[in-house]
């Protein structure tokens, strides 16, 4: 197939960013070559055919979807092998449905803690730091709520917060 010299030239001028274009999409770099070798090959065709108005913006139209397509292909793909029982049990690498006895005993003590932390605030910050935390209030909801500026909401919710994280994990607190 002959190309045009400038629509060489545009692809040249444009490859790098397309590559790091697609890179971004696809979430690797060799298989986002191969999305702009195909986008160059599908260029060339298109502007033989006819004269092409934006010629840069249709190459990074080419790359999306190519981009995407691919994407979306792997994924199918993944969902297909994961989603399929293995033959042997030395292949069987998916995760458990359900804890291990040492998560879930290590959870309970946690979440235990993080009660007793919670007890121990006061009043207005323990609802401020559910209100946040469990009920997914945002802070000007929670000024509204307990009758405080923004600037104070934010606050006790952080003092809360790191109140409940130093009882929960002291080792990981500084």
């Amino acid at each position: 197939m002959v190309y045009d010299r400038s629509v060489l030239a545009l692809y040249l001028a444009h490859r790098g960013e397309l590559v790091n274009y697609a890179s971004a999409i696809v979430g690797d770099r060799a298989r986002a070559e191969d999305v702009v070798q195909e986008a160059w090959l599908r260029l060339g065709a298109a502007s033989a055919a006819h004269p092409l108005d934006e010629p840069v913006g249709f190459l990074y139209r080419i790359v999306r979807n190519l981009a995407v397509d691919g994407r979306r292909r792997l994924t199918r793909e993944r969902a297909v092998v994961v989603g399929s029982e293995p033959t042997a049990p030395e292949f069987d690498t998916r995760a458990d449905d359900y804890p291990s006895p040492e998560s879930e005993t290590a959870s309970r003590q946690e979440l235990r803690l993080l009660n007793e932390a919670l007890a121990e605030l006061p009043e207005r910050t323990r609802r401020a730091v559910e209100m946040h935390r469990f009920g997914g209030f945002k802070l000007r909801e929670i000024a509204a709520e307990l009758g405080i500026s923004i600037t104070v909401a934010h606050e006790i919710v952080a003092q809360g917060i790191a109140h409940c994280r130093r009882r929960v994990r002291p080792a990981a607190t500084p």
